[in-house]
């Protein structure tokens, strides 16, 4: 497992545990469900999510 920091438009908003080997569809996956990303988007849909493998996730709304 490895924790990943979770950004949401540039602000660390949590942390994520997830598998080491898990692909980057079901870290997206995994991030979007979180509540605190939610809370963050206020109901906005995501534009963009960048991914940097096992270092961190950033969502852009």
């Amino acid at each position: 497992e490895i924790v990943l920091p979770v950004q949401v438009n540039g602000k660390k908003r949590g942390d994520l545990t997830i598998a080491r080997d898990a692909d980057q569809g079901a870290v997206e996956k995994a991030v979007l469900a979180l509540d605190f990303v939610q809370k963050a988007l206020e109901g906005k849909a995501p534009r963009k999510v960048i991914i940097v493998p096992q270092r961190i996730v950033n969502v852009v709304a």
